[in-house]
């Protein structure tokens, strides 16, 4: 298949980027997204071009390092899929497919697609964690959790941190990606000690570092690539209002 990419091109954070096409012919549609901008930057490399700059690691859905927007939405066209995981058979011949970074002040770009997402580690490192001895792995049963809270903190627990969520919303909020951070910690006994400081903390860190605030769009939700639900949100609120009712 033949197609036109239109990328972003940026050559760092202090620069004004734009779009540059690129005509890509001979792609197999068996390829994934990833593979297809590893096959255009052989090419540019052997035309004696900069690369395209773009983030990966695992290339299997599982780090989330490889967000991007592909015509119009993260991640692009397919449903819960991380541009690692789309293949190329999702296009047609003769497409133009427009890439670009993430879009949120709380995301700069660092070069091309490539944008700083230690906003969330900021976010993390204010209270994303627990501070108990929780054991080794030979302990895990020695407290025992509900299964319907199991079920649902692992249901969390699956946020990649790819920052899908921010970039869809119109706000650029980062409600999402905390409120299921804080709903996995909060099904657990081993999360109790900690609750209140958590919730408050990572909401004032998300609010220093930029992000907007929600207003129950949906985007994310619709956009994240492991199908997070906004209840996560909901669970959030409740565990905010009572964390500052007993302040």
């Amino acid at each position: 298949m033949n197609i036109k990419l239109k990328i972003w091109r940026q050559p760092d954070a202090k620069s004004n980027g734009r779009f540059e096409t690129y005509p890509l012919n001979d792609v197999s549609s068996d390829m994934s997204f990833l593979e297809m901008l590893d096959y255009l930057n052989n090419n540019l490399i052997k035309e004696g071009q900069q690369p395209v700059a773009f983030e990966h690691d695992c290339r299997e859905g599982i780090c989330g390092s490889c967000g991007m927007y592909i015509s119009g939405r993260p991640h692009g066209p397919q449903h819960k899929t991380t541009t690692c995981e789309l293949r190329m058979r999702e296009f047609k011949d003769g497409d133009t497919i427009t890439v670009e970074p993430w879009r949120a002040s709380a995301f700069p770009v660092i070069k091309d697609l490539i944008v700083e997402r230690s906003a969330f580690d900021k976010i993390m490192q204010s209270g994303g964690f627990i501070s108990v001895n929780a054991g080794a792995a030979q302990d895990a049963n020695s407290i025992l959790v509900k299964k319907k809270n199991a079920d649902e903190a692992f249901d969390s627990a699956t946020c990649l941190g790819c920052g899908a969520c921010v970039a869809a919303c119109k706000n650029s909020s980062a409600m999402l990606f905390i409120a299921a951070k804080v709903t996995h910690l909060a099904l657990f006994p081993q999360g109790q000690t900690e609750a209140e400081l958590r919730v408050k903390t990572m909401v004032a860190k998300m609010d220093e570092l930029g992000f907007g605030g929600c207003t129950n769009t949906r985007a994310c939700e619709a956009e994240c690539p492991k199908g997070i639900s906004i209840s996560n949100i909901a669970k959030l609120n409740r565990e905010f209002f009572v964390a500052k009712l007993k302040e």
